[in-house]
This record gives structure tokens, C-alpha cells and sequence, in this order.
């Protein structure tokens, strides 16, 4: 190939150049010009390598199915792998190189491997380096795999969301996106054309421009079909533009509803497969007329035409015409219509009919090809231009989930019925301007042919290899596509898919319709991660909230941490105090005096209605009828498979009046679950659910000062033990601020859980640390709480049970037994795994052999084990307890419930431990303080 600028012609703007590099080589070009038509124009032949084999590979494209120039475009934090060339439009300072070559595209050293490629087929890597061991060559073979290399630092570029609704949505510019949009618009109809070039190349374009109803979106790209006429859409903002000049956003991603969806896609053209096929040089014929027209760029100096249709003649008139030279057309056809006769007539163009390409010949470029017919004749040439017929742009059709019918005159699949409220038009339902009819290109059979016909440029994948699929007996086309990597590559097959059909329907015999296609997924053409990211990325990936008295907690030292996508104090740093140090001091604060915590975070969910309490029996494991107003209960709240879902405490305001406690990771998902219940099963119920968890902030005081602080306070609840005991709920003034006081613990100590409206919240803090300070009242965070309920032995949902966690293996099973009623899970927990023995059961560990703590996750074993074969539990949650001054543990075991005090092995990642099974709460066990 050497390709070259011609004098006139194309949309490019001559009067201004651009400089660019490639490869670090500087090169010129024009607005206008992609940066492939640039390369083209430059003479720039080889501008990739397979992935494979790494045999060179020149242009084949002109748009999105080029499927050679695979480039790396820019460096750094701006770099970006793995685009077209055909893609990128030219600016000024472009940098762009090949991807997975080294040390260039000309001369790649992993060249070699094609001279071995015969003995590497489909499935080598699979098949050859399983034994002895593949991790054995995993490291040699990811370094020479993959493409592009991902960029270095953080995305400099912002991205965002935005939505569309419209009566008509139009994917494609051409002729018929543009006329029909011009229609839609006469009928009053709110039109959307989006089209992936710069500009709308459809004739009568120019009249769109004074149709106030009709938005058109150029550089962007229609890559999803979703369900309810829902499209995604990319739209390029300043991609085009030098890395020094993207101000702004860069891309956004469109979620468009549309009421009707018209499909303009287009066609791409179909290569032909012959021997050597894959050579720089061989390029489709629509996209050497692309190059010539838009960008005046000839794709070489002397070129022979091969095609099976009509197309490729209009291509063959229109580069003659431009002043390039022709050495031949060869058509497979005996026979052609009498528009090309006359062109071909007009021209004095050498004609072959009834003949084939038989072989490209060349070594790193085509220099020449073999032609068969009547006779074996060879033509010179620097291109070859190859059209194999028209395969309709199917793919969003598809994603639509719209069927497919073969066309036997098209030789193509095009788009049948749809349930969604879309229709195809032009090229892409096969209505094109020409007699693109061909004959089903003729494969070569012999195993020497098939080795060097390539069907998939990118991947590498052959003729040979769908042979060789089938000899394997794979007959389903997923199937071939997965053992020979066809259409999988960045092109996803859009030159590929069709010619490796008909290459299994010749190898199997049967029709293509009966082969069928492949599943088109999107995105139909690669999206950039960070479009799909928009804004949610950094801080605003998980926004974190921050609690009612964040500030206070930071000024006085607190490490915040993400816990259930809120900000928490894990622990309060001092300084030269380290944080398991931090922790101990909280920890022994809290037992001896009295402690601050706030759990605003977690879940508060108000139940009101006549039939609240039959509502929340049936939620619960636990019966909840019977509470009385004023009292609190623990509660297990189940899945519909029996499995543990949800903890907490409900307190009963009223009779008609409950506040649902739920974890803080949970809140929104159980008052969703609340509501799910209540609109789709117990339709009959009269009940309301208001999630209020950020409506009222919480602050826990604990700790045996913890009624002395309260007593301080001006307030119309009486704070005494027998006016206020543990697990019942109190209402009234608190400082002039209504306030809802629960009296219960998770510390193991004397309690009271303080709800305030969320704004008085920092100042329920700065009152309550002010009226502490003569008790020593100290600031506890997260991972103080979680030691002090290890020691307690209380269960914590989602550390102490997994996904297969039941209500009888945490010790609710005589509960769930005896209650009257059914409940959520109920049912699946009578189920044969359920009741069979070995379940793993929620117990205590107490470590036997010295002060270190056990570690969570670690392997519990028989106690006579001697080697980690058979797991019969794990240890869930683990500490060394400041307050005993000895490991404490919590874990799941098999029969842990009735194996009380037996010996077990501890194992973790090769070191042993010995430990013994005990009730859960080492801490207080008869539970004096926490009822003090």
C-alpha cells in the first residue's frame, strides 16, 4: 500500500495543516482528516499488528468496523487504549501509536510467532499449557497478550449523565435518517437524529436546520437497545479537540426514552476471503471511496477491484475519475448489469468476469494478486480493494430483541419482527441504492488455503480454525465463535460475523439461516469507562454522610471511616496513642465510667396503622402482638429463604404505633422490603411505613455514670432504674427538644439510646460531653462498640452469620418453634437442610493458649486434628478484651451448641492455635450491669 494526498477533493480544509505524531515519527494533516486518512496520506502502510500472531496489518476500514488500526492514542492520565484510528478526528499535537507491538508496527519482535502459526491454532493455549501447570506460563503469556495499556493517574477528564424523552428517536445520518426525521417533523413530532460522524452526511441535512422540533446530535453514538424503547447513547464533546483545549465535559451518556425508535444504522461491507487475504494493502472498496471523497486520499497508486456485486463498481468510477489507476476489476459474477458495463466501457477499465481472487501476494505489503478464472492470470497492484456484498447494520435491531431473516439475494441477515416500537429503514433493513445481489463467495478447501484466509483480522482467527472448530464437533455458531475467538475482538465481528456464517454453513452444509448468528450485546461500540461512570467517581463514587455531630467527633480526634456509607469515628486518636490503644482506653472508659457514641446511622423505620402489630408479627421471628406500649424487643427478621436478614430493636410507641430498628447498612433496604410486603401480598392491611432514619439523631450514653449525667439535665423523664428499666422506651423533654429514649445496649452496660429531631443533634452531643465531663465522660467509636459486644456476646448480622445463617443456628429456634403465626422464612426453615444435624451454630471461643486474639476467618477444627483437611466452622469475630485482659471470640461450628466446652484446633494460613467452645459473653453473664 502507498497510499498518497490527492491534489484535490475531500471535506478536509487545505488551507491549514495539523502536526501529529505516530510512533514519535512528526506527520501532517489537514481539519478534517482522521487520524487513519492522515496515516494513509503519509504512505504510513503497516499501522498495527494482529493480536496472535502479530502478522502486520494495514487499513481494511474507514469507520467503526475497522478492525486493523488499533491505537493507543496520547500518554499519561490522558491516554487512552485501544480506538480506531478511523475514529479520531486530527488535531493539532496528536500522539498515537500502535497497540501491542514492540519496538514498532514495521518491525514487532513477536513477528516470529507467525512463522510458527500453523502449529498454533484455535484453542493452543487452552489445549497446551494446562499440564503441568499454567500458572507455570501465566506470567509470560499475559505479558505478551492484551492491547492497549490502561492510563497512568487519575481521569483528568469529567464525564455526565443527562436524559432525553422524545416522540422519535433516529440512529443514523444518512439518507434515510435525514429524510425520515424531515417527515417526522412535518407531523409535529419532537425528533432526535443522532449520528456518530462530526457532521450528518445525509444529503439534506441543510434542511434539518430550520425544524425547531428536530435536535440533532452529531459525534455521538447509539450503543444500547434496553428494554421500554430505552437507548443509551455516547456523545463525544471535546474528544476531538488538542488534550491542552478539552475545557469542560468531555462526553456524556444519554439515557433516552423515545416513543418510536427508527434505525438508520446503515451496512457495513463484507471483505472476501482468500489466501493472504490479511495482507496491508487489502482494504474494502466503500472504504477506499470514503478515503478518496471525504478526505482526498488514495489508498495506492495502481489498484485491482475485486467484488461479487454491483457496489464496488461506483468505488472503481469514482477513484478512476479521481485520477487513479486501475489495473483491473475482477468480478466472481459471469455477468453484470449494463450501469457497470457502460462505466466500465466508458473508462477502458480491464474487466475480469467469472474470476476470483485465488492469492494476495507480498510479504509485509500487497504487491500483487493471483487471479482464477479461465485462465490463472497475476495482476501488480499496491491496494486491493474487496467487496464481498452488504451485511445490514443489525445489531441495536437485535439488542431490541428483534429476530433476523436471511436475505438469499443479499446473501445477508436482515431485521424481522420486534416487540419494541422500532422499525428499520434503508440500508439497514437491505433497501440500497444499488444491486448489492451476490453469489456466496467461493471458499478455499484445501488445508493449505485455509490456514492463510483469514476471517477475523483482529484475533487472528482463519478459515482453518472454524475447520478445525468442527472437526472438534462443535456445530453451534456460540460455540464456534468461543472456541475460535471470532467477532470477539474490540470490532466485535462487524467484518467477521457474516463471512464466518457462510464459512461454517459451506463446512457444515447447511443453509445459513439454519446456522443462525451470534448474540449482539451492547455496547455496539465500545463506550469509555468514565462516559458510564459520569460523576460517580472519587468522593462522589459512595457519597458518604456524615452524622448529626460529625464536627465535634472530628474535633476531638476521631478517625472516620466508611461504615455502611456513612462517615463513623472508628476509634478517637491521642496523640503517641496508636489505635489498638485508642480502642482499650475507650473500651475501659466506657466500663468503669461512662462513654458517647452516636448511632444516628442506624435504621429507624415508624410502622403506624390499625394492623401495624399483625404486620410486624409476621416480619419478625419473634412474636411482636404482644409487646405493651413502652417496651422494647429484639427481633430476627428472616428472607423468604429462612435466612437471617435483619436485627434490631422495635419499640412500641402506641398501640397502633411502632419504631423499627434495623443495622445501619440495612435501613433502606428493610423499608423497602416493608413496603414490598404491604403492595404486593398483605394488600388488606391498613398500614403506613415511613423510613425516618435521618430525621432523628441518636446518641447513645453508656456506662454506669450514664444515669448520673442524664439526672443533670433539665428533663421531664424520670431516669431512675424503676421508673425506666432496661429494654423499654420513654418520650418527653429533653433541654426544651422532644426527645425518644430507649433504654437498651449494645455495650453490656446501663444505656440509653437518645433520639432528637437531626438538627438538635450536635447540640445533644456538646450538652451531654459538657455534663460528663465531671464523670469523665470519653468519646467511643465503632470498633470499641463491636469489642464491647464481643465480650457481651451479642450477635452482629453479617459478622457472626453468612448467607446460610438460620434463626435455630443463633439460638431463636425455640422461639420461632412456640410462636403462633406465620412469619417471613417460616416456612424454609422446616426444610430438610434446615433441621438436619451439623448445622454450624452461633457460639463462643475461648482462646487456651496464651493472650494473642484468635483471627477472624481463621478455620475451626476437631480438637485431635493434625492437618487443616475438614473445616467444621470459622471464627467470626474476634478481640482481645481490654476489660478481661484475655482473647474473647465469637464463631459459627457445626453442633457448636451442644458441644460446649469441648477442646478445638484453631487453624489460619498454616499457624495452629488451641481453643475451647463456650457460651457466647465471657462479659457479665448474668447481666447485672446492663439492667442496673
Amino acid at each position: 500500500m502507498s497510499g498518497w494526498r490527492l491534489t484535490s477533493g475531500g471535506a478536509i480544509d487545505r488551507t491549514r495543516t495539523l502536526t501529529f505524531t505516530w510512533e514519535g515519527r512528526a506527520y501532517k494533516g489537514h481539519p478534517g482528516d482522521t487520524l487513519a486518512s492522515a496515516l494513509l496520506a503519509n504512505g504510513v502502510d503497516i499501522v498495527g499488528r494482529s493480536f496472535k500472531y502479530h502478522r502486520p496489518r494495514g487499513l481494511l476500514g474507514a469507520g467503526l468496523e475497522e478492525p486493523n488500526a488499533i491505537i493507543q492514542l496520547e500518554h499519561g492520565a490522558n491516554s487512552i487504549p485501544n480506538m480506531k484510528a478511523t475514529q479520531v478526528e486530527l488535531y493539532e499535537g496528536l500522539s498515537a501509536g500502535p497497540v501491542n507491538t514492540w519496538p514498532s508496527a514495521k518491525f514487532d519482535a513477536l513477528s516470529v510467532i507467525s512463522l510458527f502459526k500453523r502449529f498454533i491454532p484455535a484453542a493452543f493455549y487452552y489445549k497446551t499449557f494446562m499440564w503441568p501447570d499454567w500458572h507455570l506460563f501465566e506470567p509470560s503469556i499475559r505479558k505478551a497478550a492484551g492491547l492497549g495499556k490502561a492510563p497512568v493517574g487519575n481521569d483528568p477528564d469529567r464525564y455526565e449523565h443527562l436524559h432525553a424523552h422524545v416522540d422519535i428517536l433516529i440512529i443514523g445520518g444518512g439518507d434515510a435518517g435525514v429524510a425520515a426525521a424531515i417527515e417526522a417533523a412535518k407531523e409535529g413530532a419532537q425528533v432526535m437524529l443522532v449520528e456518530t460522524e462530526p457532521a450528518v452526511p445525509g444529503q439534506d441535512h441543510i434542511a434539518l436546520r430550520d425544524l425547531s422540533n428536530v435536535t440533532v446530535m452529531t459525534r455521538t453514538m447509539a450503543f444500547g437497545y434496553y428494554d421500554h424503547n430505552l437507548i443509551g447513547l455516547c456523545e463525544r464533546l471535546t474528544d476531538h479537540l488538542p488534550v491542552a483545549a478539552r475545557t469542560g465535559v468531555r462526553q456524556r451518556l444519554w439515557k433516552v426514552r423515545a416513543g418510536k425508535v427508527v434505525l438508520a444504522t446503515g451496512a457495513f461491507e463484507r471483505p472476501l476471503t482468500f489466501p493472504n487475504n490479511d495482507l496491508p494493502g487489502v482494504m474494502l472498496a466503500s472504504a477506499a471511496l470514503t478515503y478518496c471523497q471525504r478526505y482526498g486520499v488514495a489508498p495506492g497508486r495502481s489498484l485491482v477491484i475485486a467484488t461479487n456485486n454491483d457496489s464496488a463498481y461506483r468505488a472503481a468510477f469514482a477513484l478512476h475519475d479521481a485520477g487513479i489507476a486501475i489495473a483491473a476489476i475482477v468480478d466472481q459474477r459471469s455477468d453484470i448489469g449494463a450501469d457497470c458495463q457502460a462505466g466500465v466501457a466508458a473508462r477502458a477499465l480491464p474487466l475480469h468476469l467469472a474470476t476470483h481472487i485465488d492469492r494476495a501476494i507480498g510479504a509485509r505489503c500487497i504487491t500483487a494478486v493471483q487471479t482464477k478464472g479461465a485462465t490463472q492470470t497475476k495482476i501488480d497492484c499496491d491496494a486491493l480493494l474487496v467487496s464481498g456484498g452488504w451485511n445490514p447494520a443489525v445489531h441495536l435491531h437485535s439488542q431490541a430483541g428483534g429476530s433476523l431473516d436471511y436475505d438469499e439475494r443479499l446473501q445477508a441477515f436482515l431485521p424481522a419482527r420486534i416487540s419494541q416500537s422500532a422499525t428499520s429503514i434503508g440500508a439497514a433493513a437491505g433497501a440500497f441504492d444499488f444491486d448489492a445481489a451476490a453469489p456466496l463467495a467461493a471458499f478455499p478447501t484445501t488445508p493449505k488455503d485455509t490456514h492463510s484466509s483469514w476471517l477475523d483480522f483482529q484475533n487472528d482467527v482463519t478459515l482453518g480454525d472454524v475447520h478445525l472448530a468442527t472437526r472438534e464437533n462443535f456445530r453451534s455458531v456460540e460455540h464456534v465463535k468461543r472456541y475460535t475467538t471470532l467477532g470477539m475482538a474490540s470490532d466485535q465481528g462487524k467484518t467477521s460475523n457474516v463471512p464466518g456464517i457462510h464459512a461454517l454453513s459451506g463446512i457444515l452444509d447447511l443453509p445459513p439461516q439454519k446456522v443462525g448468528t451470534t448474540k449482539f450485546r451492547p455496547p455496539y461500540d465500545p463506550v469509555t469507562i468514565g462516559a458510564f461512570a459520569g460523576r460517580t467517581v472519587g468522593d462522589n463514587f459512595m457519597p458518604m454522610r456524615q452524622t448529626a455531630a460529625h464536627d465535634p467527633q472530628t474535633s476531638l480526634g476521631g478517625m472516620m471511616e466508611n461504615y455502611g456509607a456513612w462517615l463513623r469515628p472508628a476509634y478517637y486518636a491521642q496523640a503517641g496513642e496508636s489505635e489498638q490503644a485508642s480502642i482499650a482506653r475507650e473500651v475501659l472508659a466506657v466500663r468503669k465510667n461512662a462513654g458517647l457514641f452516636e448511632a444516628s446511622p442506624l435504621g429507624k423505620i415508624e410502622v403506624r396503622g390499625p394492623d401495624a402489630a399483625e404486620f410486624l408479627n409476621r416480619i419478625y421471628v419473634n412474636t411482636i402482638k404482644t409487646l405493651k406500649v413502652g417496651s422494647c424487643r429484639y427481633g430476627l427478621m428472616l428472607s423468604e429463604n429462612g435466612i437471617i436478614y435483619d436485627d434490631g430493636v422495635v419499640a412500641r410507641l402506641a398501640e397502633d404505633h411502632f419504631l423499627v430498628g434495623t443495622t445501619s447498612g440495612h435501613a433502606a433496604a428493610i423499608a423497602d422490603m416493608l413496603q414490598e410486603w404491604l403492595q404486593c401480598e398483605w394488600t388488606s392491611f391498613q398500614v403506613l411505613t415511613e423510613n425516618v432514619t435521618t430525621n432523628w439523631a441518636v446518641m447513645n450514653i453508656a456506662g454506669p455514670k450514664a444515669r448520673a449525667i442524664l439526672q443533670t439535665l433539665e428533663s421531664d423523664i424520670d431516669w431512675s432504674a424503676e421508673s425506666f428499666p432496661h429494654m423499654t422506651y420513654r418520650q418527653g423533654i429533653l433541654m426544651g427538644v422532644p426527645a425518644r429514649v430507649q433504654r437498651v445496649s449494645f455495650t453490656g452496660e446501663l444505656s440509653y439510646e437518645i433520639a432528637v429531631p437531626w438538627g438538635y443533634g450536635k447540640a445533644l452531643w456538646d450538652a451531654l460531653m459538657a455534663a460528663g465531663q465531671s464523670h469523665n465522660i470519653t468519646p467511643f467509636g465503632v470498633e470499641a462498640l463491636m469489642v464491647m459486644r464481643i465480650e457481651k456476646g451479642f450477635l452482629h448480622v453479617g459478622s457472626d452469620t453468612d448467607g446460610m445463617t438460620q434463626p435455630q443456628d443463633v439460638g431463636f429456634g425455640g422461639i420461632a418453634a412456640k410462636k403462633v403465626g406465620d412469619f417471613v422464612g417460616r416456612r424454609s426453615t422446616m426444610r430438610s437442610d434446615s433441621l438436619r444435624m451439623g448445622r454450624r451454630q452461633f457460639v463462643g471461643l475461648e482462646a487456651t493458649d496464651g493472650k494473642q486474639a484468635l483471627v477472624s476467618g481463621a478455620h475451626v477444627l476437631a480438637g485431635e486434628a493434625t492437618t487443616a483437611a475438614v473445616s467444621q466452622g470459622y471464627v467470626t469475630s474476634s478481640a482481645f478484651s481490654p476489660t478481661l485482659q484475655q482473647p474473647v471470640a465469637l464463631a459459627l461450628i457445626e453442633n457448636g451448641q451442644s458441644r460446649i466446652g469441648e477442646a478445638v484446633k484453631i487453624w489460619h494460613m498454616g499457624t495452629w492455635r488451641t481453643a475451647k467452645i463456650v457460651t457466647p459473653g465471657a462479659y457479665d453473664p448474668q447481666g447485672d450491669r446492663i439492667n442496673g
